[in-house]
Protein backbone atom coordinates (compact mmCIF):
# COMPACT_ATOMS: atom_id res chain seq x y z
CA UNK A 1 0.00 0.00 0.00
CA UNK A 2 2.84 2.31 0.91
CA UNK A 3 4.46 1.50 -2.41
CA UNK A 4 1.27 2.49 -4.31
CA UNK A 5 1.04 5.83 -2.50
CA UNK A 6 4.58 6.69 -3.56
CA UNK A 7 3.73 5.60 -7.13
CA UNK A 8 0.59 7.77 -7.21
CA UNK A 9 2.50 10.65 -5.64
CA UNK A 10 5.25 10.28 -8.23
CA UNK A 11 2.70 10.18 -11.12
CA UNK A 12 0.81 13.18 -9.72
CA UNK A 13 4.07 15.14 -9.38
CA UNK A 14 5.13 14.13 -12.87
CA UNK A 15 1.78 15.35 -14.28
CA UNK A 16 2.15 18.68 -12.45
CA UNK A 17 5.70 19.08 -13.78
CA UNK A 18 4.51 18.25 -17.32
CA UNK A 19 1.69 20.81 -17.00
CA UNK A 20 4.08 23.50 -15.71
CA UNK A 21 6.59 22.77 -18.46
CA UNK A 22 3.95 23.02 -21.24
CA UNK A 23 2.30 26.15 -19.80
CA UNK A 24 5.67 27.84 -19.24
CA UNK A 25 6.56 27.27 -22.90
CA UNK A 26 3.27 28.89 -23.90
CA UNK A 27 3.97 31.77 -21.51
CA UNK A 28 7.44 32.22 -22.96
CA UNK A 29 5.97 32.31 -26.48
CA UNK A 30 3.31 34.84 -25.40
CA UNK A 31 5.87 36.98 -23.58
CA UNK A 32 8.22 36.83 -26.56
CA UNK A 33 5.38 38.00 -28.80
CA UNK A 34 4.57 40.83 -26.37
CA UNK A 35 8.23 41.84 -26.16
CA UNK A 36 8.51 41.89 -29.95
CA UNK A 37 5.36 44.02 -30.21
CA UNK A 38 6.59 46.41 -27.52
CA UNK A 39 10.00 46.71 -29.19
CA UNK A 40 8.34 47.64 -32.48
CA UNK A 41 6.22 50.23 -30.63
CA UNK A 42 9.36 51.61 -28.99
CA UNK A 43 10.99 51.96 -32.41
CA UNK A 44 7.94 53.83 -33.71
CA UNK A 45 7.94 56.09 -30.65
CA UNK A 46 11.68 56.76 -30.99
CA UNK A 47 11.11 57.79 -34.61
CA UNK A 48 8.24 60.01 -33.50
CA UNK A 49 10.37 61.65 -30.81
CA UNK A 50 13.16 62.20 -33.32
CA UNK A 51 10.74 63.83 -35.79
CA UNK A 52 9.37 65.99 -32.98
CA UNK A 53 12.87 67.07 -31.99
CA UNK A 54 13.60 68.05 -35.58
CA UNK A 55 10.36 70.07 -35.71
CA UNK A 56 11.21 71.80 -32.43
CA UNK A 57 14.68 72.66 -33.71
CA UNK A 58 13.14 74.06 -36.90
CA UNK A 59 10.68 76.14 -34.88
CA UNK A 60 13.44 77.43 -32.63
CA UNK A 61 15.63 78.50 -35.54
CA UNK A 62 14.18 82.02 -35.47
CA UNK A 63 14.50 82.61 -31.75
CA UNK A 64 16.60 85.01 -29.73
CA UNK A 65 17.46 82.30 -27.20
CA UNK A 66 19.15 80.17 -29.88
CA UNK A 67 20.81 82.96 -31.83
CA UNK A 68 24.29 83.59 -30.41
CA UNK A 69 24.97 86.42 -32.85
CA UNK A 70 21.85 88.29 -31.71
CA UNK A 71 22.57 87.59 -28.03
CA UNK A 72 26.03 89.12 -28.48
CA UNK A 73 24.32 92.52 -28.74
CA UNK A 74 23.26 92.20 -25.09
CA UNK A 75 26.46 90.82 -23.53
CA UNK A 76 27.42 94.23 -22.12
CA UNK A 77 24.10 94.49 -20.25
CA UNK A 78 23.55 92.80 -16.91
CA UNK A 79 20.56 90.68 -18.02
CA UNK A 80 20.43 86.92 -17.50
CA UNK A 81 17.62 86.30 -19.99
CA UNK A 82 17.13 89.14 -22.51
CA UNK A 83 14.19 87.41 -24.21
CA UNK A 84 12.22 87.18 -20.96
CA UNK A 85 13.07 90.79 -20.11
CA UNK A 86 11.89 92.07 -23.49
CA UNK A 87 8.75 89.90 -23.32
CA UNK A 88 7.90 91.34 -19.90
CA UNK A 89 8.44 94.88 -21.16
CA UNK A 90 6.14 94.23 -24.13
CA UNK A 91 3.48 92.69 -21.89
CA UNK A 92 3.63 95.79 -19.69
CA UNK A 93 2.04 97.68 -22.58
CA UNK A 94 -1.08 95.55 -21.98
CA UNK A 95 -1.48 97.01 -18.48
CA UNK A 96 -2.73 100.34 -19.79
CA UNK A 97 -6.46 100.86 -19.72
CA UNK A 98 -8.09 100.33 -23.09
CA UNK A 99 -6.48 98.90 -26.18
CA UNK A 100 -2.77 98.21 -26.30
CA UNK A 101 -1.05 101.31 -27.78
CA UNK A 102 0.96 99.18 -30.25
CA UNK A 103 -2.20 97.73 -31.82
CA UNK A 104 -3.60 100.10 -34.47
CA UNK A 105 -7.16 98.74 -34.18
CA UNK A 106 -9.93 99.40 -31.70
CA UNK A 107 -11.27 96.30 -29.96
CA UNK A 108 -14.73 95.29 -31.12
CA UNK A 109 -15.74 92.86 -28.36
CA UNK A 110 -13.21 93.95 -25.68
CA UNK A 111 -9.89 95.74 -25.66
CA UNK A 112 -7.18 94.38 -27.94
CA UNK A 113 -4.31 92.95 -25.90
CA UNK A 114 -1.12 91.14 -26.88
CA UNK A 115 -1.28 87.41 -26.13
CA UNK A 116 1.69 85.55 -27.60
CA UNK A 117 5.14 86.87 -28.30
CA UNK A 118 7.96 85.42 -30.39
CA UNK A 119 11.25 87.30 -30.22
CA UNK A 120 12.99 86.55 -33.49
CA UNK A 121 16.35 88.24 -32.92
CA UNK A 122 17.86 91.41 -31.48
CA UNK A 123 15.54 93.65 -33.55
CA UNK A 124 12.21 91.99 -34.38
CA UNK A 125 9.24 90.54 -32.55
CA UNK A 126 6.16 88.72 -33.83
CA UNK A 127 3.13 89.15 -31.58
CA UNK A 128 -0.42 87.86 -31.58
CA UNK A 129 -3.27 90.01 -30.26
CA UNK A 130 -6.94 89.44 -29.62
CA UNK A 131 -10.05 90.92 -28.06
CA UNK A 132 -11.56 87.51 -27.36
CA UNK A 133 -13.35 87.21 -30.69
CA UNK A 134 -11.16 88.94 -33.26
CA UNK A 135 -7.43 88.47 -33.55
CA UNK A 136 -4.42 89.57 -35.53
CA UNK A 137 -0.66 89.71 -35.62
CA UNK A 138 2.00 92.40 -35.32
CA UNK A 139 5.55 92.76 -36.56
CA UNK A 140 7.35 94.97 -34.06
CA UNK A 141 10.82 96.43 -34.21
CA UNK A 142 12.41 96.97 -30.82
CA UNK A 143 15.54 98.45 -29.36
CA UNK A 144 16.94 97.51 -25.95
CA UNK A 145 18.90 100.47 -24.71
CA UNK A 146 21.89 100.54 -22.37
CA UNK A 147 19.69 101.95 -19.57
CA UNK A 148 17.48 98.80 -20.00
CA UNK A 149 14.67 100.81 -21.55
CA UNK A 150 12.94 99.24 -24.52
CA UNK A 151 11.49 101.17 -27.47
CA UNK A 152 8.85 99.37 -29.53
CA UNK A 153 7.96 100.46 -33.07
CA UNK A 154 5.16 98.87 -35.05
CA UNK A 155 6.44 97.79 -38.48
CA UNK A 156 3.38 96.00 -39.85
CA UNK A 157 0.07 94.59 -38.66
CA UNK A 158 -2.73 92.33 -39.78
CA UNK A 159 -6.27 91.76 -38.50
CA UNK A 160 -7.95 88.52 -39.52
CA UNK A 161 -11.50 88.67 -40.79
CA UNK A 162 -14.08 86.22 -39.54
CA UNK A 163 -15.79 84.21 -42.23
CA UNK A 164 -19.20 82.93 -41.17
Amino acid sequence: MKKNIFLYLFLFTALICLYLFVSSNKMVEMNTAKITKLQSEIDVLKDSVQRSNVKVMDMQYFSLENNDDALAYYEHLDINNPAAYITNKLLETNEQKGDNPLIPYEGMENDFKINKIKILNHKWILADFSDGKYWGELLIKYELKDDLGVDFTLVDHLLYTRSN
